[in-house]
């Protein structure tokens, strides 16, 4: 039975049998199925929707890319200072949006070589801030509130080689430097309007970050921040 509860200036929509399973793929030993986690109440400013994107919100997708050592990929955007986020992009009707999110993978960062891991089982949305409201709204023709996301997290197989920020040339390009950091780092640096969809995020696939590997983890503290290259096409 759905639900909904009024937490500060949102609403957070759930669902009464909350631990339904989450569909995931393997990755460093983690089964198949794992228990879908709940963030906490406190301080939540995202909805949640398990059956589709609420109307009013544009449908989006969202991709957690790691690489080996379970590092998250961001990238600063151009013309917002100081900002940091995992690539996102509008999906277009009717269009499947694991798709959606490998196309935006590409067209943001070059990156082809991505293995499938997991999808996150519900929708979460976020409102714009006025300002941005406005600004976006004016860019796309629309009226939006804000915007609704699909998350899938993708493990990176390829060579940082192939980040290339000016995407595939397809779109103009967003971002001017790109880095590897650990879950925490990513909803630090995250606007704020977005951190509490990145929390939700980061915890529905906290347990690909969370298990035992053999990996090494000498590196983390190893600088691996890049800008934009290839600037000559």
């Amino acid at each position: 039975m759905a639900g909904c509860q009024l937490v500060g200036n949102s609403v957070f929509y759930g669902i009464e049998r909350r631990n339904c399973p989450c569909q995931l793929g393997k990755f460093a030993g983690v089964p198949l199925y794992q228990r879908l986690p709940i963030a906490p109440m406190t301080n939540i400013s995202a909805s949640l929707s398990m059956e589709g994107p609420p109307e009013g919100y544009r449908k989006n997708v969202g991709i957690c890319l790691v690489n080996p050592s379970k590092k998250i990929f961001t990238a600063s955007r151009i013309y917002i200072p100081n900002t940091w986020q995992m690539p996102q992009g509008g999906a277009n009707n009717g269009e499947d949006l694991r798709k959606a999110a490998m196309r935006e993978l590409r067209e943001e960062t070059g990156v082809t070589s991505a293995e499938f891991l997991a999808e996150a089982p519900y929708w979460l949305t976020y409102d714009f801030p006025i300002k941005v409201k406005h600004k976006l709204n004016r860019k796309w023709g629309t009226n939006y509130k804000g915007q609704a996301q699909k998350w899938f997290l993708f493990k990176f197989t390829g060579n940082e080689e192939e980040i290339n920020l000016l995407g595939d040339g397809s779109e103009q390009p967003e971002f001017k430097e790109w880095s590897w950091r650990l879950p925490e780092q990513v909803v630090e640096l995250a606007v704020d309007f977005k951190k509490p969809v990145y929390e939700q995020v980061l915890k529905v696939f906290s347990p690909y970050f969370s298990s035992d590997t053999d990996e090494d983890h000498s590196t983390e503290n190893e600088p691996n921040q890049r800008e934009v290259c290839k600037q000559d096409g």
